[in-house]
């Protein structure tokens, strides 16, 4: 379970109001007020940990998994 990270209630990625990416971190808010606070001042409310990271390789051409045999 993530956490909106302006007002702290957790949230589920899959039923949440609004996400937004910062940082390459995608945030998951529970209401739109929420996602509008954060969009204002995204220095004051990113918590990486409140987050999800973006996965670099996803969605790239050519783009080899770990451990891949060659």
């Amino acid at each position: 379970m993530l956490r909106d990270p302006v007002c702290g209630k957790r949230v589920n990625r899959h039923r949440a109001q609004a996400a937004t990416e910062y940082d390459r971190i995608t945030y998951y808010l529970c209401c739109p007020l929420c996602q509008t606070e954060f969009q204002w001042s995204p220095g004051k409310y990113a918590r990486p940990e409140w987050g999800e990271e973006r996965n670099r390789n996803r969605n790239r051409k050519g783009a080899r998994r770990v451990g891949a045999r060659t």
